[in-house]
């Protein structure tokens, strides 16, 4: 029983592929009410599927005639695999691609025991009965159209796997820079705070000015970013749209003021602003248009629409505006 030459396991690795994708997209897409290519890879293969109809052969081979061993083998089998591959995805990718920490027992996440239970009768019910048709037809099979087409697919899934590798990394680097990018701009908006409330204090004391009512204009200009900086440590800043529209405002609001009055500022505050909008400039023409904007094509929209469980503890807001930004962008397409 399973004894299969190579290219035959890898056949059928690519078969167990297929369908797992297949079973995938057409239960997400119910859920979703809109077809939803599922997957790591833009192809239709979910990779983890075959791996674990591999898998499941391979554990459930020795003890094959045992029932209750082979649910055994394929519990511990499959939720081995499970945990191994959430793993490594999440600490290259820095993104969940599932996620059980809904259900009551759990490990971190990556397992649960209902998965695992169910796993075990997945195995059962897979090699003692689906696998059996599958074999003979598999066997039917001549050798070399088994070879010709296992080094066509193994062509076509390595390339489309090396595509979806880059692809996921580039996501992991947009949600790294994102977080850098808002926390310097929170920095940013801090500095504009303080210069605005005690920068005219700091000038009086600084060259001796007799600038009759200047805390009174302090006051005034205080006051009219008190909600912008509320806002802002209120944790609504947590989103970069949010804080970019802070800083347009407080960038705004400072060089009306310089401009106004240049003598109550001192040459370094006004380099001081000009240096942070132009570090925040920067950090706007990075993430919009590129790469954030740019990492918005047609295939990486793909990856993920196409994962719409897709979860991150630690970048878990930016992640969601990735999916944002992504839905939009999908749904401009469709317009167009």
């Amino acid at each position: 029983m399973f004894n299969y030459i190579p290219s035959q396991w890898l056949f059928l690795f690519y078969f167990y592929s297929f369908f797992g994708w297949c079973w995938e997209s057409a239960y997400v897409s119910f859920l979703k009410k809109r077809p939803v290519n599922r997957g790591f890879m833009r192809g239709p293969f979910l990779p983890l599927y075959g791996s674990g109809g591999i898998m499941m052969l391979l554990v459930s081979k020795p003890y094959y005639d045992n029932v209750l061993l082979v649910y055994i083998a394929g519990c511990i089998g499959a939720t081995a695999l499970e945990f191994i591959t959430g793993i490594v995805m999440e600490s290259l990718f820095k993104v969940r691609y599932w996620d059980y920490s809904h259900k009551k027992i759990n490990f971190r996440g990556y397992i649960s025991l209902e998965s695992s239970l169910f796993w075990g009768v997945c195995t059962v019910v897979f090699t003692h009965y689906l696998q059996l048709p599958i074999e003979k037809l598999l066997l039917s099979i001549p050798y070399n159209v088994i070879s010709i087409t296992t080094i066509v697919l193994t062509i076509y899934f390595c390339c489309d796997f090396m595509i979806a590798f880059k692809t996921a990394l580039e996501l992991r680097d947009v949600l790294i820079y994102m977080e850098k990018a808002k926390n310097e701009m929170r920095r940013m908006q801090k500095r504009l705070d303080v210069i605005v409330a005690f920068q005219g204090e700091a000038v009086r004391e600084g060259l001796g000015s007799k600038v009759e009512g200047l805390s009174d204009k302090v006051g005034e200009i205080g006051s009219g970013l008190g909600d912008m900086a509320s806002a802002v440590g209120n944790g609504i800043s947590t989103r970069m749209d949010v804080l970019s529209s802070a800083l347009d405002k407080s960038f705004g609001v400072v060089k009306e003021k310089i401009s106004l009055n240049p003598s109550e500022y001192v040459e370094s505050v006004k380099d001081e602003v000009a240096e942070l909008y132009t570090k925040y400039r920067i950090i706007m023409d990075k993430v919009a248009p590129h790469p954030v904007r740019n990492f918005f094509e047609w295939y990486k929209d793909r990856t993920i629409m196409g994962n719409p469980t897709m979860y991150s503890e630690k970048f878990k807001l930016s992640l969601e505006e990735v999916k944002e930004k992504a839905s939009r962008f999908r749904n401009g397409h469709r317009e167009n």
